[in-house]
């Protein structure tokens, strides 16, 4: 979601420029990386979401688990992270 309508974005703004003169063609290959380019690179991701997307859920390999927010912004269990050395 995020990450494809951040290149669409980027790539509409720049062809406008260029289009218009305020811009070297060559600034259409200064881009943000496409969805697939991304993940292709990612080798873990921690997904922190109220509405996980379909594609979050199909790449975990665990069970999401739900984490409560009080109204205080204090979350609820701790959540630790562990590097995966150890």
């Amino acid at each position: 979601g995020r990450l494809k309508a951040m290149y669409g974005g980027d790539r509409s703004r720049k062809e406008r420029l260029v289009k218009h003169g305020y811009r070297l063609p060559s600034a259409l290959d200064n881009r943000p990386l496409k969805n697939e380019e991304f993940w292709s690179q990612v080798t873990q991701a921690v997904f922190v979401s109220a509405t996980p997307a379909k594609q979050e859920l199909e790449w975990t390999k665990c069970e999401p688990i739900e984490m409560t927010i009080r109204p205080t912004f204090v979350p609820d269990p701790s959540i630790e992270l562990v590097s995966p050395e150890g």
